[in-house]
This record gives structure tokens, sequence and C-alpha cells, in this order.
């Protein structure tokens, strides 16, 4: 026996292991396959030893073959045997190459069941997490089905690795065994709160890709979800949480979002890591979104994270561009204005070398244009397809100027003139395989829009004039494809040509045979258009001898396109050679042909909707996949099949077409099919002569001319700029606006009403910019009987279609794991085996238990079903339901406390946060009288509002209109502002108060590091005075600094948070203090002392707190309050900027706006009301205010004096 192991040891030492596999296949590179081949043959040999180790080797070779595409399914069972070693790094070998082979059509992996289930239960904590890591790979639903129990017991286990390890696999677990779902769904749900942070982060994947897919069946975990957000520090755990989880859930419950608005911007403030920071800006554009219906505004929280964003786009790193762009992208869909502050930003990001940098601009500019700025933003995409470089970027530029355009139906343009000039100059690009998106324009708005048809005509008569010039050096498919459209609109709409002869001998050049068939096709078909324009005109001026000119050099010059090579120009050419000779003969006898051959084309062409074929409704009793004929049997020759079967499809027509319409059915179904299209307002009705029915609409006096500046001739061949277009809009909307003044100043005299101030608001406002023409754009054709749009089938297949199961009902029997017999034998207990003893009994008695049994189950269900749902919703009890009934007095605020709102929602939050704390302290008594008891304030709030609504119905118009007014986008604002600075580093600082606490306020300072050092040891100390004191960590004196929990890296900020408590709050001051650091470089550390003033103003004591107007009224009336009053001179900003600043600089909140007058709100942390009534002069702003303490009253009239100023 010695002997024989001695001897297989030397025979190993002659085997090739992995590394001489490798080496040999480098240094067979000539015959790769021939060594590989040979390499593969000693394999088999080594599987066929007894040796464990030598199997072990020549299972290690195969997993590389197998990698370098090798198939190894062949030693499938010798995986198996290695898989069952007793050694683990033998063991490990068996499970990595099972893991890249097996799959679930492999024959012998249900051998494996009981290898791994042994395994499972290793008392070697690395044979089970090899067991599970393989398995996880391989796993089928027998195995997940057999194992599920098993796995599930692991997720108990002492070890956080086997742990972890458990938690994960039940994933994949669940993907093939739908079942497992609900049994196991406990214990993972346990594994959220695991001490272990690995443990934890596996659980909240898991549970997070479960909610991603089915997010109904986990809104219960967001709680727990809120939890963990709130206190975990690993970065990568909040990702998923706050991507995954809250992504998911808070469209289902928009309760939730209102909670996480805080700590989202929390997060936001207080993060460095760029990746978490982006995850929090996603989810809170998701969650405003979710909220756009339920609460008025969050532009704070939108400025905040497009501040953000700009510092990443910003950043010189491309991937923190790009993704910046990208998430700007989200924001622009529902808060457009603003982006739009940005475009500077995204416009310089056109010059950027990365391309894919520069077309996620392209799409960001898609969304910012509005009628104001469309032609700024296509002048400068214009420069930039000539200074493009590479015919992609180019193409890519030239589709994005053409859909900024066309979008929502041609909503911005202004100037249709404008757009056929930027179309023309597109035709100058060399190169472009975009030609035919040019051309579809043309065509589309010339048929759409009526009133532009002349200039259109006219620009297309000068390109096919040069059409030399877009024919040359081009290929199929190019810019020459413009020349189709410029042809058929020439041809269709030829009334408005002005020189026919020319445009007809321009299409007639030998030149044009050169294009493509396609083009030549159309050039043909339109000739003839024209040809029959010409002879009517010529007819009617009874120039005779002009008519015969034109029809001979038709005769002349179209047997040039009779010889084309294309079948299509050569049929339409033949055709129309043979009418034109037909028509010569007439003219000869002096017959008038001209209306004849005009009624060919009449009738106007309306475009048709994309999806109008799958529109048509499949007609009664036709069944499309039926034979049309008998099927052909297999015994008929292949020579009598055609013949049955086109004589039967002779026969079948002959029969359809048998019984035929009377005249008097189709002329009652045509007076139908009339009275149906005149009774739909969305139908469109045709005009015979469309310029006439354009000049006879009423008000076509007062629309204002254009003037085409003369000094740029539209007919040179060096095409139109479209430059002069944004002059003359610039004008015109000049003009506008000055006859909008006189209007105005006219209804002010006269008596003051409801109209009167809805039209003095929308002086600005994009909706009145008025088009330079008449434009009725046709909508285009639907069938009749369309059937509704196509609904996306789901796919059949989806995995995750199983896993939407309701995991709030409690376990039924039939739903339990397989389990083995050692494990709650007791609970397990079959009724079969107590059969025998019962069966001599009657059966009624069992109906009546199982009966009983089961309503006591239904009962429980239904329990524990609302239980949890009272669960939720007690603990989403402190956000407001969005009521539609409280909007009458918010929306007053939605324009003029833009940025104030939503510091009043982080107010809210901020009770709700420390209301929860303390209500987890309470008994459970105390929160049900507190539930019932907020549920009736609720319910008193919608009455009052009811009220106020019904009584004051004109007045909540007009301030919804006052409010909802963006004369323009708002400034970007920060409430930061800069507490000291050194060549080290800056702090900016913001002080926030709380109405929880009246005696405490919070100083939250960004500490950001300027130079390329590191910063750490900072410590930062203020100088307490009677009123004001830091509050430090017990123990502390007065004279110790509080320590910053975090050091600086080179270049980033971070943000720290000092609380302070003070007595009064009636007048303003400053505290000196002073940070000292240690800054530490390549050449050594050194100590540094940065001094500054600390100043609390008496804003940074108020708190924006909404109020009511009946409730502001009352509070005026009371006779309490003390009154003051300044006026500032010089101010130029507007009405709604000016609330803007008062807002967010000094917490106050809109009550109501009328005109330029507005009356505002706040309340000071220790409960002081303060009014104010803002009216806005000329130049100058006076504000009256009223408060309980006069001191406090002067100081905060005397800030906003400063702040004022400034504007």
């Amino acid at each position: 026996m010695a002997l024989k192991m001695v001897k297989g040891s030397i025979d190993r030492m002659f085997d090739k292991n992995l590394q001489d596999l490798v080496r040999g296949i480098r240094n067979h590179k000539e015959d790769e396959a021939k060594y590989i081949s040979q390499c593969i043959d000693e394999i088999k040999q080594e599987l066929k030893q007894d040796n464990i180790a030598v199997k072990a080797n020549a299972v290690c070779k195969l997993t590389y073959l197998q990698m370098l595409g090798y198939d190894i399914s062949w030693a499938a069972f010798n995986i198996i045997e290695v898989m069952s070693a007793s050694k683990f790094t033998f063991k490990r070998i068996g499970y990595l190459a099972a893991s890249q082979c097996f799959h679930e059509g492999t024959d012998v992996i249900m051998l494996t069941t009981n290898q791994i289930r042994k395994d499972l239960s290793s008392p070697n904590q690395y044979d089970t997490g090899v067991a599970l890591t393989g398995l996880s790979c391989f796993v089928t639903p027998d195995l997940a089905r057999d194992l599920a129990n098993d796995i599930m017991t692991l997720m108990s286990h002492t070890k956080p690795y086997i742990r972890k390890k458990a938690v994960l696999i039940m994933y994949k677990v669940f993907l093939k065994y739908p079942e497992s779902l609900r049994p196991a769904f406990p214990r993972l749900k346990e594994k959220l709160e695991d001490p272990d942070p690995g443990v934890q982060s596996a659980a909240v994947n898991v549970i997070c890709e479960l909610a991603r897919r089915n997010p109904k069946n986990y809104l219960s975990l967001a709680p727990l979800f809120f939890k963990l957000m709130t206190s975990s520090t690993n970065n990568w755990v909040l990702i998923k949480i706050i991507k995954l989880a809250f992504g998911a859930l808070t469209p289902l419950e928009p309760r939730l979002g209102k909670k996480l608005i805080e700590p989202l911007t929390n997060l936001i403030h207080s993060t460095s890591a760029m990746s978490l920071l982006y995850e929090c800006v996603n989810t809170v554009i998701a969650v405003l979104i979710s909220l756009s219906s339920g609460m008025p505004n969050h532009s704070a929280s939108i400025q905040l994270c497009v501040q953000k964003l700009r510092i990443l786009i910003e950043d010189s790193d491309q991937n923190l561009k790009y993704l910046g762009l990208l998430a700007m992208s989200k924001i622009l869909k529902t808060h457009p204005k603003s982006v739009q502050s940005h475009k500077d930003l995204i416009l310089q990001c056109l010059d950027d070398k990365d391309e894919s940098i520069r077309l996620r601009a392209l799409d960001l500019l898609y969304g910012m244009v509005s009628k104001k700025n469309l032609m700024e933003i296509v002048k400068k995409l214009m420069i930039h397809v000539d200074k493009a470089e590479g015919t992609t970027y180019r193409d890519e530029l030239l589709t994005k100027i053409i859909d900024i355009c066309s979008q929502s139906n041609y909503q911005y343009i202004t100037n249709f003139e404008w757009y056929i000039s930027i179309l023309v100059e597109l035709t100058r690009l060399e190169g472009t395989r975009h030609g035919h998106l040019i051309a579809a324009q043309m065509l589309d708005v010339a048929i759409r829009v009526k009133a532009i048809r002349k200039f259109a005509v006219s620009q297309m008569a000068m390109l096919l004039d040069n059409a030399h010039l877009i024919a040359s050096n081009t290929q199929r498919n190019g810019i020459c494809e413009v020349l189709y459209a410029a042809a058929w609109i020439c041809g269709e709409f030829s009334e408005h040509l002005e020189e026919a002869n020319q445009t007809l001998e321009a299409m007639l050049r030998p030149k044009v045979t050169t294009l493509p068939g396609h083009i030549q096709a159309v050039y043909v078909q339109n000739m003839v258009k024209l040809y029959a324009s010409i002879l009517q005109q010529k007819e009617q001026s009874g120039e005779k001898e002009a008519a015969q000119e034109i029809t001979q050099l038709m005769i002349e010059r179209l047997p040039q396109f009779v010889q084309s090579a294309d079948l299509e120009v050569q049929e339409r050419a033949s055709c129309i050679l043979q009418l034109i000779k037909y028509i010569q003969k007439l003219q000869i006898k002096e017959v008038p042909v001209a209306e004849e051959v005009i009624a060919l084309f009449a009738g106007e062409l309306n475009p048709v909707a994309p999806k109008a074929q799958k529109k048509v409704p499949v007609p009664e009793g036709l069944d499309l996949d039926a034979w049309i004929n008998e099927p052909p049997s297999d015994s008929e020759s292949e020579d009598e099949k055609p013949k049955t079967i086109f004589h039967d499809e002779e026969q079948r027509h002959s029969r359809h077409r048998q019984p035929e319409i009377d005249e008097e059915e189709l002329a009652r179904r045509r007076e139908a099919r009339k009275q149906e299209q005149a009774n739909n307002p969305f139908y469109i009705k045709s005009s015979p002569s469309p310029q006439k029915r354009y000049q006879d609409t009423p008000g076509v006096e007062h629309i204002p001319v254009v003037q085409i500046d003369l000094s740029v001739p539209l007919k040179v061949p060096g095409m139109p700029m479209s430059d002069q277009y944004v002059k003359l809009e610039e004008e015109r909307r000049h003009k506008q606006k000055l006859e909008k003044d006189k209007k105005k100043k006219k209804q002010k005299k006269e008596k003051r009403g409801k109209h009167h101030r809805h039209n003095s608001l929308h002086t600005e406002s994009e909706e009145d910019i008025a088009p330079a023409h008449h434009v009725d754009i046709i909508t285009e054709e639907m069938p009749e009987n369309a059937l509704p749009s196509d609904e996306d089938d789901k796919d059949p297949n989806d995995p995750y279609k199983a896993l939407d199961i309701d995991l709030d009902k409690p376990l039924a029997d039939s739903e339990k794991l397989p389990v083995q017999r050692h494990r709650n034998v007791e609970t397990l207990k079959s009724p079969d085996s107590e059969a025998p003893l019962v069966e001599k009994k009657s059966k009624k008695p069992k109906k009546k238990e199982k009966k009983h049994k089961e309503k006591e189950r239904d009962k429980g269900k239904k329990k524990e079903k609302e239980k949890k749902g009272e669960d939720l919703d007690f603990w989403l009890s402190t956000a407001p339901l969005p009521a539609s009934t409280t909007q009458p007095q918010s929306e007053p605020e939605v324009g003029a406390a833009v940025v104030a709102e939503p510091q009043e929602v982080k107010k809210e939050e901020r009770e709700e946060r420390e209301e929860e704390e303390d209500e987890g302290k309470k008994s459970s008594k105390h929160k049900k009288k507190k539930h019932k008891k907020e549920k009736e304030e609720k319910s008193k709030d919608k009455k009052k509002s009811k009220k106020k609504s019904h009584r004051s119905e004109e007045e909540t118009t007009e301030s919804v209109q006052n409010g909802t007014l963006d004369d323009e986008p708002l400034p970007p604002m920060s409430s930061y502002r800069l507490l000291a600075e050194n060549p080290y580093i800056k702090m900016t600082y913001d002080i926030q108060g709380n109405l929880q606490n009246d005696s405490q306020v919070t100083v939250s300072v960004i500490f950001e590091n300027k130079s390329t050092s590191f910063l750490k040891s900072m410590e930062l100390n203020v100088l307490d005075s009677l009123n004001t004191k830091m509050l430090r960590p017990e123990g502390s004196s007065v004279h110790d600094g509080i320590p910053v929990p975090f050091q600086l890296p080179p270049g980033i900020s971070n943000e720290a948070q000092f609380v302070f408590t003070l007595q009064s709050i009636v007048m303003a001051q400053k505290l000196k203090g002073t940070l000292s650091f240690i800054v530490k470089n390549d050449e050594g550390s050194t100590h540094e002392k940065l001094d500054f003033k600390l100043h609390f103003s008496c804003a940074s004591y108020l708190i924006t707190t909404p109020c009511y107007s009946d409730a502001f009224a009352k509070l005026l009336e009371s006779g309490d309050l003390h009154m003051s009053s300044i006026k500032v001179d010089g101010i130029s900003i507007s009405f709604q900027h000016l609330l803007a600043k008062i807002c967010f600089h000094h917490h106050f909140s809109v009550v109501e706006r009328v005109d330029s007058c507005a009356s505002m709100y706040s309340r000071s942390i220790q409960g002081h009301h303060v009014c104010l009534l803002v009216k806005k002069g000329e130049n100058s702003v006076s504000i009256d205010g009223k408060c309980n303490d006069s001191t406090l009253l002067s100081n905060l009239l005397d800030e906003m004096k400063e702040t004022l100023s400034k504007c």
C-alpha cells in the first residue's frame, strides 16, 4: 500500500499542472488547437485514475480550457467526483468547474443534491461557503425546492460569513422557486437588523432587488428602511436603500416622499461621496415628481439639487460630468425653469472633447427650449454644425436641430419662414446621411402650415435652380434627398410660383438624370403638375403660342427620362410623354385642355398618422389566420397546385364582386360620413381654396406683416441666412409689447375686475408670444372607427412575474417549505396518519370543525393585514395626506414663495422626526389619543378650507394666477453666507431655528479645503455671551472648543452642525470665534488658526410658517401687535423676485398676493407673530410690519432694508 502511494506521488510529479498548460499554450501559438487536443487526451487519461488529487488537477485544467471556449460537458460526472472530495482545496476546484459549466440542461445535476446538502451542514464554514457560492451559479428549480429549507436554516448561522452568503443565495432561490418567498421572508426581514454590517448589507441588496420589481408588496418595510437610511454609515447600503427601495416605494405612497425630503436633503448637504450624492439627487427628483400633485412647491430642494449637479458638471472628471447631465435631464421634465437658468453651462458642454457628453448636452437642450429662446439655441447649434468635426456628431447635431424645432407639433416656432430658412441652410452640409430628415421636415411644414406655402415654394424653387450644387459630390441617400421635397412642393403648390417657367426648365435639365431613381420619379410626376399650372395660366391669358412652346419643351426633354435605368422613372415618363403628345394634337386644333389637365391633380393631400394602418379595425367575420383557399394536399403534384389556386381565386373574386352597392346607398353613406366629420371638433375640414380661406379668416388684417430685409435677397445661390429672422423676431416682439402696454393703460382707466387682473398679469408669459403668421397646422388623419392605442404585451417568460406575492398574508400550511422530520415534527404531523382512528366516526362534525377553523383563519388574516396597514399609516401619520381641499390656501404661495416653501416642509419634516422619537417613548394608549386628535384637527382644517373656497372663490382664482406666474426663471439663491476664509480653508454657514425648542438654534457650517494640503484635527470654538452660548459636551469648560468630526483632503468640502442656546431673540448679535486646524503636506505639519465673527440675525430666529388669510385677518384685528414701516428706493427687480428674496432670506410665506401688493407671515421660535404688507411702486418698495415685539420688528425691517438695497 505504501509502495502504491509512493508510486502515485512520483506519477503526479510528471503530470502537467495548470501553469504548465498555460505555458504550453503560449509556446504553441502556431498549432494551438493541436496542442490543446493533445492536452485534452492527457486529461481524459488523468480522470480515469483513482487518485483524487490527479482528478482535481485535471478538472482545474479543464476549467481553464472552458474559459477559452472548449466544451467540457463530457466531464460533468468527474466534476461531481471532485466536488465530493473531503479536502477543501479539491472541493473548491470542483465547485468552480461546476459553476462555470453546469446549467439547467446538465443531466447529472440531480446527483449533486445530497452532496450540496452535506456540504451545507458541514462544521467547516469554508466548505459551506464554497457550496453556497457554487450553487448560486447553477441552481435549478428542483435544487431550489429541495435545498430551500437548508439554506433558510443557514440564515441563522452563528458565523456572519455563512449568514451573508445564505441571504444572498436566497435571491436566486426565489427566482427559481417562487413558493419559497413567503415562508423565508420573515427571516430575511430579520437580517435587516443583523448586528453584522455585511449581513445587513446583503439583506438590503436582496430585498431592494425584490422591491424594485414588485414594490407594492414591500411597502410595509418603509419604516425599517427609513431607520436604516438615517442610521447607517455604509454608503453602498445607503445607495441601495435610496435608489431601489425608496425609488420604487415613493410613487406608491406620496406620504413617504414627504418624510424623505429632509433626510435626503441632509445627505446631499453632508456627503462627500459623489456616488451617494448622485443617488440622493436622483431620488429627490423622483420624490418631488410623485409629490407634484399633492404638495405645491419644492423649489428650494430642486435648487439645491441643481446647484449640486452644477458642481458635478463643472468637475474635470468626465464620468461625473456625464452623470450630472443625466440627472439634469430628469429635473428638466418636471422643473424646466430651474434648469433653464443654467443654459450657458449646458451650451459650454457642446465644446467638450468627449462626444458622449456633447450628445447628452444636446438631449438637455431639447427640453430647455421655449418660444423665447428657440431662435437663440438653434443659432448656437448652427455655429456648432459648422465647427463640428466628424460626420457622426454633425449628423447628431442636425437631428437635434430638427427635433428641437419640430417637437410638440411645432409648439415653439413663432416664425415658420425662419424655420424654412434653417432647413435650407442645413442643405449646405456635405457628407450627411440625414438628407431625408430635412426633406421630410420641408414636406411636413409645407403641407401642414398653409400660411408658409408661398415662402416655402419660393425657397424650394431656388433649391431646384441650384440642384447642380447640391447633387455634386454626394452619394445616394445624401443631401440630394432634399431635391425630392423641393420638386414635390413646387409641383403640388405650383399656384404660388412666381416664375414657373424657370422652375420647369430647371427640373428638365439633363443633369437631373444623374440623381437617384426615386428622386427622378418625383421630378417626372411633379413636372406634369407644374406643366398643368403653366398651361392654365397661358390659356387664361390667351397666350396660345406660349402654351404650345411649353408643350414642345416637355416633348423634347422627357425622352431622357424614358431612357432611364430605373423602371419607375421609365413608366412614369412614358405615360406622361404620350399624354403630352395627345395634348399637343388638341392644342393644334385649338381645343382648350388646361381645365382637364389640372383636374388630374385636384384635391388636397393631408398627412396620415404613423399608426393609422394599425388602427384600422378588422371587419366582422374576417379571420386573418384562415386559409384563403383550401390547403393543398400532399398527394397533389406541383404542376396542379398553381392551377387550382388561381382558379379558386378567380371564382372567389367573381363571387365577391357580384353584390354591388347602388348609388343611393353610396350617397347615403357619403352624407353620413360628412355629418360625422362636421360634428367632430377634432376633424379639420378641407377647403377647395386654402389660400382664399386663409385670406377670408377673421382678424387676418391684424396679423403683423413681416418686412423682409431686401438687402438679403432670397434667391441668391448662396442660400438664405436665418440670422435676419432673429432680428426681425426681436423687433416684432418689441412692437407687440408696446401695443400691450397701451392696452394696459386704457384698461387702468376702466373699472378693475377679475378679467382686468388676469390680463395685467400675463404680459411676459410665453403664451402671449403671437406667431408671425396665421398658423393652421393640419393634424394627421386617422381611419374611421380607429382602435384605441396599442398596449404592449408583457413578457410571459418574465421570472419576476411569479414573485408578485402578497407577503402580508399569514402563511398557510400548504405553503410551508418541505422540512426534514427532525425539525418541528409535532407541528407537521400529517392528518393521514390519524385517519384510520377517526374513520368510524361521523363526517359531519369534521366538516363543522373545518369550517370553523377556516373562519378563524380568515379573521386572523384580516386582523393582521389591518394591523400592518395601521402601523404604516401611523408611521406616516405625521405627514398629512395630499388633500385637494388645502389647495386654495397653499396655491397663492406657489409663485411668490417659490424658494421659501420647501423650508417650511423641512421644518415640518424635522417636527415629524422629533415627534416620532417622542412617541416611541410614550405608551400606545397615548399614541391612539394623539392620532385621533390629529385626525380631528385635520378634518377641522378641511372644513375651514372648504368654507373659505366657497366664500371667496374669485379671490382664490386671482391669487392662484398671481402665484403661478413666472415672468422668468428665478436666479439661483443660497442661504449659506461666508463666515471666514484664508488660503487653506473657506467656511460658509447657515442658521436654522426649531419650533420644538424655543431656546436653541442650529448653525450648519460647510468647511471647504482650498489648498493642496490635508487638513485635520479641526476644532471650532465660539466665545459665549450672556445671551448666547454654544452647546458643548458634558464636562467641557467654556473655553474648550468642539472638534469637527471629519478631516478634509485637498479640494473636498463637508458640513458640520453646532447647537447654540439663547435667551432673547429680539436683537441681532455677533459672536467671536476661532477655528484651529493642522495643515499636513509633504514638507511637514503646521498649526493654523482662522478667526471669524458669527452673525445671528433676527431673521435666523424665524421659521417659515403657512398662514391662511382668515387667520391672518384675525391676527391683525386683535390689537396686540406693534406697528412699524420702511421704504426702500431704487428697486429695479420684478415683484416676483422681490417676494422670493424676502421669503428665502427672511423665512416668510406669502398669505395672499394681488397685483403688486402681498401680505406675508412668519413666526419666531419663541412664538412672536410677524405680519408684513409689501407694496411695490415704480422704483420703490414700502413694507408695513406688525409684531408682538416692537424691537424685534424694527430690527427685522432694518435687515430687510439692507437685503433689498442690494437688489
